[in-house]
């Protein structure tokens, strides 16, 4: 596809992130205001959740952009009930989607259950039309069989998307990840969406993934519903390129 078109379409299922450690109220007006470019809005910002209430404040009652939030961040480690409880006080506060960390570091050690538990568990205190993201890690998992394994487990406890990672590893989104995250959506057979993030900072990046949902899913699945980008520095990429200039040829995300 041409960048023009990537542009228009990675900025179209872009959740503009800020989780960055020194994040704070400025940085979150900001972001909100970025967030309504010129060229039309992201499909959602993704957030701390401790700026949730101020940026649905910010954002007003409109849900034209979605308001993300992480839980069980970035270590995937929290107990349940605390990860619950974060959960219900996102929503409360007015998020519409929880990006939900799965115990990777467990899983590598072989406790499948651990993942399925805390999915279910926050699936639980998800009501309609809130949605979970689910972050397998899959930079640091690694293992093509396992990240097909967490990709399962998630989809079968009631994620609603599959996320490949939380960009705060060495290791974040591939491609070899999400062909295979793709995969156990097609078998799964039901409704799931997919979020490749972290380290994606250009459209000609962008591009890539969007070619391979083409491919896998079909040309038109990789809408707002069903796909996402998690990124912070794209946006600057995409539209310098919808405003005709052109593609850096390299970039990260976070």
């Amino acid at each position: 596809m041409d960048l023009k078109t990537a542009a228009a379409r990675a900025l179209s299922v872009l959740d503009l992130t800020n989780l960055k450690d020194d994040c704070d109220s400025g940085q979150i007006v900001s972001l909100v205001a970025r967030a309504k470019t010129a060229h039309g809005p992201v499909a959602a910002i993704c957030i701390w959740p401790r700026f949730v209430a101020e940026a649905r404040a910010l954002l007003g009652p409109e849900r034209t952009i979605k308001l993300a939030t992480v839980v069980n961040f970035p270590s995937g480690n929290q107990p349940v009930d605390e990860t619950v409880a974060e959960t219900r006080k996102a929503l409360a506060d007015g998020a519409d989607e929880i990006d939900l960390v799965i115990p990777w570091q467990g899983l590598l050690k072989g406790d499948e259950q651990a993942a399925t538990t805390v999915v279910a568990a926050v699936r639980s205190a998800i009501p309609a039309p809130a949605r979970l993201k689910v972050i397998l890690e899959t930079g640091e998992i690694k293992d093509v069989a396992l990240i097909r394994k967490a990709s399962d487990l998630a989809i079968a406890a009631g994620a609603d998307f599959i996320k490949t990672s939380t960009g705060k590893t060495a290791n974040s989104a591939s491609q070899e990840a999400a062909a295979i995250m793709l995969d156990a959506i097609l078998a799964s057979g039901k409704p799931v969406g997919l979020k490749p993030s972290g380290g994606i900072g250009t459209v000609v990046a962008a591009a890539t993934y969007l070619s391979l949902a083409d491919e896998k899913m079909g040309e038109g699945w990789a809408v707002p519903h069903n796909f996402r980008f998690g990124a912070s520095g794209i946006l600057d990429d995409i539209l310098r390129v919808l405003d005709g200039g052109s593609s850096a040829a390299t970039g990260t995300g976070y």
